[in-house]
């Protein structure tokens, strides 16, 4: 695809939308004010770098002038412009990309003569789990997600209408409609959504966009098998896994509470049957035909003439019964948990014995219709549709169990050396009596504790995922968990995953995994498969962002070391956010980056917020983000990334500890950093921002350190320094090349995928920046006597531009990438006003504090620069 010669009719796309918007602002503001909008739309247009602080300075002085209303017109207008570029693109993108993934890369294995059999064993390893996580940076309103993903529809329509040579004229009159009634409708979210909420929003997600993905993504995989290399997938193999953290994920979430998580799981079960339901309507309307197999007829209860009808009738009734159940339940009636019940086993065996007895009797083209679609869903997303993760910190556990210890007598077990722990642990594991005794009263903070156990024992294993906890830093912290399971009945092995994310508990991590699976017991519990989780943005806050790469890169090795070693598959779980400064990235490159066999034992990532939107938002969008991911674990599995040359490890060692010196002599140790965070970004208004159902903070009290990732990225993408996700990396290349040349570095970027990756992610960093507009900021924000603290910071950024490009060898940032950089240079017009309306804003609003309209024109420009920037935190 010649991506620099495809923009020119994005940009046409886009300019037919600019104008139904420009016809929606005329008819409601009226023809002044869209020449207003137009004046400052060309104004934003002409900058250049050599102008754009003239430019900034006409914009200064045109917004100064507005009141507040008038600001709110300009800010709806560009914000909602953007809204509309990114559904464009996603639509086009979609539309006009040619070719499939999976297929070229089984290609090319075709034409280097890869050994069929190889690539059958590792298609067999092939293991997707996508993470809806439970903090989403979705800014937008639900309301508004619907209405985009109908423009979309249109959009895709009005293609095919003009491939038809049809009219087009009530396909544009529809799309005129939708972009009149969002630009009607409140943009902003007026209250935090609750952990209720967010799951419904997962839930979405997967009925208007993975539902009808996944099938045709399954499909697409089994062609291009079967037409490279004749390898059959086979019928249960569920490539793709679904989990969430939506209502599961109580680390600093004092929302999330064990009776959230019970409704959740419910309101998950319900959902299942309702598609399911829908799926068996029509199948009972297709499946007309009388010719079956003797089992299906019996199953069918002797029905000969439609045997398959009666069979999905039957199965549809179960599921409206068990629907009904759950409702009820939901509505707080007494009703057993037993009769809310329907296992996999149960929905998938009728319809497979159907799809059987369709084969058997030659009608395959039946068979792998509608049918095998409702097999496949039934496979991948099963009666509870999407399993649940639980999270929470390992401070909390520790903390019932040091009630316990304290109530029995036996010590403050906070207090314990480590091995004084794993020796207690370890003995009450398998011990036959209780720990907790009967009238014992824990507190409330241990009681929510408890009842989430207890929440776990009475489902079942199906429902749930894994156990993630969080700040994890040594054995114990897991063992705990696995202690508390055991008391609240908990009888099926649920999997206990440490999360490791400060630079010191990733360095870490191997000694603490291998206290885990140095033990006998510990070792038959997990039944030969340990998951990991690998934390990216709080250990990019702790060090910056290359010492965290380094950092999670050699975590990543050892523990895969270290799996080998005691004969267990080792699942590493990544803690990605959408962003650079949280381990963001293009995925095929991110995950060819990792050590090699850091994806045999399957991979497992967190989708978050709005990328969960722009990856898996349209049906045709998910099918290609699946294939992305699944041709870049095959190529890694088959031919994993190099394992890096001494000195490459020697250098990365070096620069990582220069890097952490640097962000750190900035972040922790510069006592203006702090008071210039506050007044350059929007880090204090973010607060009221209605981003999701988690605090800000960690600890309300706290400072920056306290500050969750997502506000901290989100701060500083805000102003356009987006600090944290550069600072002190190519500082310290720098360095490195004064020091020793540049020889190793460029041996590393041309044969290391790692280090390209990291150069790659921060060539994109780099052209998100905007030095202009970061001085704007602090020009009208910061005290003067803090301003020379953001000067310098942006002659860092400078210097570290030009190092990337000398190092890189290239003339300009994404030289190579045109699609994108063409992607970011489009918004630009549209995003200069809309940051310089945020600087007037916050001027006003830091004066007026309790103005709410302010306030919510101020979100409405937070929301607006999160579109054109494209993510958040």
């Amino acid at each position: 695809m010649n991506q620099e010669l495809s923009y020119d009719g994005l940009r046409e796309r886009v300019r037919l939308l600019g104008d139904m918007l420009g016809d929606t602002i005329k008819h409601s503001l009226g023809e002044d004010w869209l020449e207003t909008i137009e004046n400052i739309r060309v104004l934003g247009k002409s900058a250049t770098e050599e102008n754009q602080e003239s430019v900034q300075k006409q914009l200064e002085v045109l917004f100064a002038a507005m009141n507040n209303d008038e600001l709110s017109r300009v800010v709806s207008a560009f914000s909602q412009f953007l809204n509309l570029a990114n559904i464009a693109e996603e639509q086009y993108t979609v539309a006009h990309y040619q070719g499939n993934p999976v297929n070229d890369y089984l290609k090319r294995l075709k034409e280097e003569g890869v050994d069929g059999e190889v690539l059958r064993q590792k298609v067999n390893q092939l293991s997707i789990d996508l993470v809806l996580t439970a903090h989403p940076t979705e800014v937008t309103r639900r309301t508004l997600i619907n209405k985009y993903r109908e423009l979309a529809d249109q959009l895709q329509q009005l293609d095919v209408n003009q491939a038809l040579a049809n009219d087009v004229t009530h396909v544009e009159r529809r799309i005129a409609e939708l972009i009149t009634q969002a630009w009607h409708t409140h943009k902003i979210r007026e209250s935090r959504p609750t952990p209720i909420d967010e799951a419904k929003w997962g839930f979405s997600v997967i009925e208007h966009s993975l539902w009808e993905a996944l099938p045709q993504y399954v499909r697409e995989l089994e062609d291009a098998l079967k037409q490279s290399f004749d390898i059959e997938l086979p019928l249960d193999a569920r490539p793709l896994k679904m989990t969430s953290w939506m209502g599961g994920d109580r680390d600093g979430n004092p929302r999330v509470t064990a009776k959230v998580t019970e409704q959740v799981l419910l309101m998950s079960k319900w959902r299942s049957a309702d598609l399911f339901i829908g799926d068996l309507d029509n199948l009972a309307n297709e499946l007309s035909v009388s010719v079956a197999s003797d089992s299906l007829i019996k199953l069918a209860g002797g029905n000969q003439k439609e045997p398959y009808r009666v069979v999905m009738r039957n199965l549809r009734d179960q599921l409206v019964e068990i629907r009904e159940k759950i409702s009820e339940k939901i509505l707080g009636k007494n009703i057993h948990p037993a009769e809310c019940a329907f296992s996999d086993e149960q929905l998938i065996k009728p319809l497979l014995a159907s799809y059987e007895s369709l084969q058997a009797c030659g009608l395959q083209i039946i068979a792998n219709g509608a049918l095998k679609d409702t097999l496949l869903r039934a496979y991948c997303f099963g009666t509870s549709l999407i399993k649940l993760d639980i999270r929470q910190d390992s401070e909390r556990h520790e903390e019932v169990i040091n009630e316990v210890t304290r109530y029995l007598g036996l010590g403050d077990y906070s207090q314990w050396r480590e091995q004084e722990k794993l020796t207690f642990l370890r003995k009450e594991l398998v011990e036959k009596r209780p720990l907790f005794p009967r009238r014992w009263q824990p507190s409330e903070s241990v009681q929510e504790v408890l009842d989430t156990m207890q929440v776990i024992a009475n489902n079942d294993a199906t429902s749930f995922g894994i156990y993630v906890v969080s700040m994890a830093r040594s054995a114990s912290d897991v063992l705990a968990v696995q202690l508390l399971l055991k008391e609240a009945g908990v009888d099926w092995p649920m999997p206990v995953a440490p999360l490791f994310e400060t630079l010191d508990d990733l360095n870490n991590a191997e000694f603490a995994t291998r206290q885990l699976l140095d033990i006998d017991w510990y070792r038959e519990y997990i039944e030969g498969r340990q998951f990991v989780m690998i934390g990216y943005s709080d250990s990019a806050k702790d060090a910056g962002v290359l010492s965290a790469a380094w950092a999670q890169y050699r975590a990543q090795e050892s523990l895969v070391a270290l799996a080998k070693e005691f004969g267990v598959t080792l699942t590493l779980f990544h803690g990605r956010g959408g962003t650079i400064g949280r381990g963001g990235g293009p995925a095929h490159d991110a995950i060819l980056s990792q050590p090699p066999g850091s994806v045999d034992g399957g991979f497992r990532v967190t989708e978050q917020g709005e990328t969960i939107r722009y990856k898996f938002g349209m049906p045709e969008l998910a099918v290609r983000s699946l294939s992305l991911y699944t041709s870049a674990i095959l190529e890694a599995l088959i031919t994993p990334p190099p394992e890096p040359k001494l000195e490459w490890r020697e250098m990365m060692t070096q620069l990582s500890g220069r890097a952490t010196e640097i962000y750190r002599g900035v972040v922790r140790h510069n006592p203006d950093f702090v008071p210039y965070f506050r007044q350059t970004t929007p880090e204090q208004e973010l607060a009221s921002l209605p981003l999701g159902s988690r605090p800000a903070k960690r600890k309300p009290e706290g400072g920056v350190e306290s500050l969750r990732a997502i506000p901290w990225i989100f701060a500083w993408s805000q102003n356009r320094l987006v600090l944290p996700s550069w600072l002190g990396a190519m500082e310290s290349i720098a360095g490195a090349i004064e020091g020793f040349g540049k020889d190793t570095l460029e041996q590393m970027r041309q044969q290391w995928p790692f280090f390209r990756s990291r150069l790659a992610m921060l060539e994109m960093v780099f052209s998100k920046s905007d030095p202009h507009l970061s001085a704007a900021y602090d020009k009208h924000l910061v005290d003067k006597d803090k301003q020379a603290f953001g000067e310098k910071l942006r002659d860092q950024l400078a210097k570290d531009k030009q190092t990337l490009l000398s190092l890189s060898q290239i003339d300009h940032m994404m030289q190579f990438d045109p699609w994108n950089r063409n992607s970011i240079t489009m918004r630009m017009p549209y995003l200069l006003p809309l940051h310089m309306v945020q600087i007037e804003l916050l001027k006003r609003t830091r004066a007026n504090p309790d103005d709410k309209n302010l306030q919510m024109t101020l979100m409405m420009t937070i929301a607006g620069i999160a579109a054109g920037m494209r993510n958040t935190g």
